[in-house]
């Protein structure tokens, strides 16, 4: 029997715990020092509070106290935290980490190097353990349409895993798949974890049409279509300059998760708040007093960082990456500044 850990017991990390356990695993999910009382629902066997289903009970549960614990002999390590933490967390699980056969990671973001460099996240995990002196064993992105609700509670999902190494990809996707926890595999690691931060960023934009329909009683769908389609566009573009396959973006981890994340996702119901007039800051509080992270607001101004790093005109070519940038930072009319970087523009 394979053994997972999961590092991360908020809602993607609890989720994932569902289909590993049908697919005949032993699963084991680690909470971070940030996730007590969500290991306190779990443990009694409760609703986790993110995605309100029950974590299946054969799952092992551990604090954060508990981190070697939680590694001892695992096959696999699945990094499940916000982007923010991934470091912290990474020099803390290294040595578990390098143990095993593979790392996954659904941890969706950027990440600054010391220098400043943007970085996506398998280079920054890539980059502590060349510091440290530890070898990684191969690294596997996952990405796609999936709300942690309807996978914890087994409804009809599709991801994709990707990883240099196709085989190893393919390997995994075939162990881990049942029948209602579909995985596809692709080796195209840098398209997906482009994807999966990049998402969250123009799922904004969408709320924000969805937002403005609310303030007005109109409903602004021919925006938000727009937006959708140069949201995928964008995507390709950036992956493509960072040597991901461009029509990634076109599939699982681009279309298929923009779609759903622009449906109901936080990043979307954030976007909704902005469009119905809430000041970005202000919306930006409640959410967090909600426990409710919105991943794309910080994925944003570094997406802009690496956009600027990249140079060769590639900002222009992003507009709609500086229209939400721009509606962060306060512009006041978000309607003009969204269909002014998705309309096609006359002549």
């Amino acid at each position: 029997m394979t053994t997972i850990t999961i590092l991360g017991a908020g809602a993607m990390g609890s989720a994932l715990s569902r289909p590993v356990t049908d697919a005949g695993w032993d699963v084991r999910l680690w909470g971070t020092w940030l996730d007590d009382h969500l290991v306190d629902a779990i443990e009694a066997g409760e609703p986790h509070p993110r995605t309100g289903a029950v974590v299946p009970s054969s799952v092992r549960a551990y604090r954060s106290a508990q981190l070697e614990e939680a590694l001892d002999g695992a096959d696999v390590v699945v990094m499940s935290v916000a982007s923010v933490g991934v470091p912290k967390v990474t020099e803390l699980a290294l040595e578990g980490i390098s143990q095993a056969d593979a790392l996954w990671l659904t941890s969706k973001g950027f990440c600054p190097d010391e220098a400043g460099r943007i970085q996506l996240l398998p280079d920054a995990i890539r980059a502590i353990a060349a510091r440290r002196g530890a070898t990684l064993p191969p690294l596997v992105a996952i990405a796609g349409p999936v709300k942690a609700n309807e996978c914890a509670a087994g409804l009809p999902t599709a991801t994709i895993f990707g990883c240099r190494d196709g085989e190893v990809s393919r390997r995994y996707a075939a162990e881990a798949a049942t029948p209602v926890y579909a995985i596809a595999h692709t080796d195209d690691e840098v398209g997906v974890e482009v994807c999966a931060p990049m998402k969250n960023v123009y799922a904004i934009a969408l709320g924000i049409a969805d937002g403005l329909g609310e303030a007005t009683g109109t409903p602004h769908h021919n925006l938000k279509a727009a937006a959708f389609a140069q949201a995928v566009r964008e995507m390709s573009l950036l992956g493509a300059r960072l040597g991901a396959h461009p029509d990634t973006a076109y599939g699982l981890p681009g279309v298929g998760d923009l779609e759903v994340t622009g449906l109901s996702g936080r990043n979307k119901v954030y976007g909704v708040r902005i469009g119905r007039g809430e000041e970005p800051r202000e919306a930006l509080a409640e959410m967090d007093r909600l426990e409710q992270t919105v991943e794309g607001v910080p994925a944003a101004g570094l997406a802009r960082t690496l956009v600027d790093q990249l140079g060769g005109g590639l900002a222009e070519e992003l507009p709609l990456l500086a229209a939400v940038c721009a509606i962060l930072e306060g512009v006041p009319d978000v309607q003009a500044t969204v269909a002014g970087a998705v309309l096609p523009r006359r002549g």
